[in-house]
């Protein structure tokens, strides 16, 4: 029998689904969460780590072809089952990162022994990394009214966007939200002369010191 103690994230766009997969697998004993798209779900995620994410493929905004995606490459410690009715049998699509594959429309029974065959779970998913390491983003770009500018990805969503900066101090840790799934952002702008400083700063202490010092640069 799976693990009914488990904790799931339903994750589709279609209320009906969310809200019939989440009362009957309540009743059965799972602690279930639900989210109506991906960037929904990564905010789930950052408020507790599931033990299975279950996720339709085809939604709008960030689909479940890239949250699953994202969730394998940031928690490979989660169970993850995608879902669809675009898609049948019980093989896991070509370039889904997906350990089991639910057909929409088949009986709750079904997803129940799908899970029960995903491999024993020995411990609980990691809890999200830190979020005080900050990105490291160069400024060497300039919008169309010639303000200074950066590149920013999002370590969550894995999405980039513009971001302006103006010409204050590099080297000066700063914080934003990404303009997607709105997790909060540490930056720390450098500039290409300074990026050999960068390295060094993120290196070990064992590695730091074996490495000359080099004068930070400022920037107005």
């Amino acid at each position: 029998m799976p693990d009914t103690t488990a904790r799931l994230l339903i994750v589709d766009d279609e209320p009906s689904i969310r809200t019939t997969m989440s009362y009957v697998l309540n009743e059965i004993g799972y602690r279930v969460r639900t989210a109506e798209d991906g960037y929904s779900a990564l905010h789930e995620l950052r408020q507790e780590v599931p033990d299975i994410v279950i996720s339709d493929l085809n939604m709008p905004g960030m689909s479940g072809f890239e949250l699953l995606s994202v969730v394998r490459r940031r928690f490979p410690a989660i169970h993850t089952i995608a879902m669809s009715g675009a898609f049948q049998g019980d093989e896991v699509p070509s370039g889904v990162a997906a350990d089991a594959f639910y057909q929409k429309g088949s009986s709750i029974g079904s997803l129940l022994r799908i899970m029960e065959a995903l491999p024993q779970m020995t411990q609980r998913a990691p809890q999200p990394p830190s979020t005080e390491e900050p990105v490291w983003v160069q400024r060497n770009e300039h919008d169309s009214s010639g303000v200074p500018e950066v590149t920013i990805i999002c370590p969550e969503c894995q999405r980039s966007f513009p971001h302006p900066v103006g010409n204050s101090l590099c080297l000066i840790m700063r914080e934003t939200d990404c303009i997607y799934c709105r997790s909060s952002i540490r930056y720390v702008v450098v500039e290409p002369t300074a990026r050999k400083l960068s390295q060094v700063l993120q290196r070990k202490p064992a590695e730091r010191e074996q490495t000359p010092a080099i004068q930070p640069q400022y920037y107005y």
